[in-house]
């Protein structure tokens, strides 16, 4: 039987296994359960973002919440990062919170991410235990016709007040002058994003800020900065960010058109941190995705790059295990442990202004140090995910690219399951373009021939 919880939750077809209405109201009658056993105190706090489904989603997963005595209060629209800030502020208010949405998959996908009254993912042994009372509710019948919850629209004011309290006070007038465009993917942060950013002086220009259902992440957003790109150019901005459709990631374009991605963050974030004696643990944590350029460059810092899986929750455990304060992944998901016990773009984006204005420097300069290696990952769809090592063809052409790139240290290979979807991810990196080239379709044709549709 499939595992409902991927590395970020509950994540499908809306309307299709898992997220059909008997899976979604049983997994809020868990949910609503078990934090009656664990005599959890509060409200769960209910979130989502702009696909046409969530709404239906919530509804159900309010409903299964309601029918194990949990008392339950939405958000309504919202950044996910929102809801884990508001639960830890406001402990005694709310004991979890949930979060409708799939981050940056397209509007047909739906998900359900739960998040415990520490701010953070519940970990895998509650998951464990959730799921397994998931399945024993699934047999009993939804409700036809489940109400909404109530909204309350004075939570994304908090929201924001939290956010500013995360940038120094006396900068706030320091803003002014700046002119930044953001992108929120038509998403939950469309309405947020441009308030906070222009409460704090900046000269906004938004872009992709009208949701209709089906449009989140469409050709827009941290996925695809190209319209970021053309923006940032049409209006001299200094500064450009693009959102996902949940807003916990972050990916800004420079003055000068260059793609800053989360490596590029943490190489910016790690020096300005280890400058101002801010850094702790020693190390910046990334995942096996992080560019080899990235940790040559923290090298020179005398700062070590910690690798773990990929998924934030996983460098958010190594994070806390070193004690260390700065994380992130290359896809924008960036964590800074002081403020938000999780990756928030917004967040990330006030850190990055903050350094720029502070310093009275650019982005451009201050990844200047940071020699990306050619990278590139393609996603092959596959009809099973089989052990690679059951693989004979698999594991001789991994063992060959390994050996002309890995074991020089001319290079990485990377090959892994997605966690939400039938694809196989094949990242190759290396000094030259066509060496990247080369070995991706060395190893696309082993994997094609052996798991092809």
């Amino acid at each position: 039987m499939a595992k409902l919880f991927g590395t970020d939750g509950i994540r499908g077809v809306a309307g299709q296994p898992p997220l059909d209405s008997k899976t979604i109201y049983a997994t809020g009658h868990a949910l609503g359960e078990f934090l009656r056993q664990e005599k959890a105190t509060g409200k769960v706090l209910l979130g989502e973002d702009t696909r046409e489904s969530s709404p239906w989603v919530t509804s159900y997963l309010a409903a299964g919440l309601r029918t194990a005595g949990a008392e339950v209060v939405s958000a309504g629209v919202i950044p996910t990062p929102a809801l884990a800030q508001l639960v830890c502020a406001r402990p005694e208010a709310f004991g979890a919170a949930a979060m409708v949405s799939a981050s940056h998959n397209p509007y047909r996908d739906n998900g359900i991410k739960l998040i415990a009254a520490t701010g953070m993912k519940f970990p895998d042994e509650t998951e464990a235990r959730l799921e397994e009372r998931i399945r024993q509710f699934q047999s009993e019948a939804a409700p036809s016709q489940p109400h909404s919850p109530r909204v309350d629209i004075s939570l994304a004011n908090d929201y924001i007040e939290l956010l500013r309290q995360a940038t120094p006070a006396n900068l706030y007038a320091d803003f002014s002058g700046l002119h930044l465009v953001v992108d929120s993917a038509h998403g939950a942060a469309a309405r947020v994003a441009p308030k906070l950013f222009r409460s704090l002086g900046l000269g906004v220009t938004p872009i992709h800020t009208s949701p209709n259902g089906r449009n989140i992440n469409d050709a827009c957003g941290a996925l695809h900065p190209e319209s970021l790109q053309k923006k940032v150019a049409e209006v001299r901005a200094h500064l450009g960010v693009a959102l996902d459709g949940d807003a916990d990631r972050a990916i800004f374009v420079s003055a000068s058109g260059r793609i800053v991605n989360g490596d590029g963050v943490l190489f910016a974030c790690a020096r300005w941190m280890k400058a101002k004696g801010w850094l702790k643990g020693g190390c910046v944590v990334g995942t096996v995705m992080a560019n080899l350029g990235l940790e040559r460059a923290l090298e020179k810092e005398g700062l070590p790059l910690v690798r773990t899986p990929v998924g934030d929750r996983y460098v958010l455990e190594e994070m806390l295990r070193r004690g260390a304060n700065l994380g992130g992944e290359q896809s924008g998901h960036v964590i800074f442990l002081d403020d938000a016990p999780t990756g928030d773009g917004l967040l990330t984006a006030l850190k990055i202004l903050t350094l720029l204005r502070e310093q009275e420097t650019t982005l451009d300069e201050t990844v200047a140090g940071l020699k990306v290696f050619p990278q590139v990952l393609r996603n092959l769809r596959v009809r099973e995910k089989r052990p690679l090592e059951e693989l004979p063809a698999v594991e001789q052409a991994l063992r060959e690219a390994q050996d002309a790139l890995t074991l020089k240290k001319r290079g990485r290979v990377l090959v892994r399951y997605s966690g939400t979807e039938p694809l196989l991810r094949l990242m190759v990196e290396a000094e030259t373009e066509a060496e990247v080239e080369r070995w991706l379709d060395h190893l696309a044709r082993a994997v094609q021939t052996t798991l092809g549709p």
